[in-house]
């Protein structure tokens, strides 16, 4: 699974309309407002790399009110489960 992080800054005036649209768009697991620079984080998860750039450049060029956009494509995730799990090995 390919997850990729796209950070998007919207009219003011449309933020809740563009979360709400990038939340239907297929590949697109979650959309969070956020304070900061950026309006919105959308979490995109698909199976294939190709299909990140069909649900970025397609699926998000066509809602009304994005302004731009910055595209991380995550290469390893890391959890605080993970990380205790490491840490335990071989703790007694």
């Amino acid at each position: 699974m390919i997850t990729t992080i796209v950070l998007v800054q919207a009219d003011p005036k449309a933020i809740a309309q563009c979360a709400t649209t990038l939340a239907g768009i297929a590949g697109v697991s979650e959309v969070y407002s956020v304070s900061g620079a950026w309006d919105l984080v959308a979490i995109v998860r698909v199976p294939r790399l190709e299909q990140v750039a069909s649900v970025v450049t397609e699926g998000f060029a066509h809602v009304p009110g994005i302004q731009r956009t910055q595209t991380l494509t995550a290469f390893r995730a890391y959890s605080r489960t993970d990380l205790e799990q490491a840490w335990a090995i071989g703790v007694e």
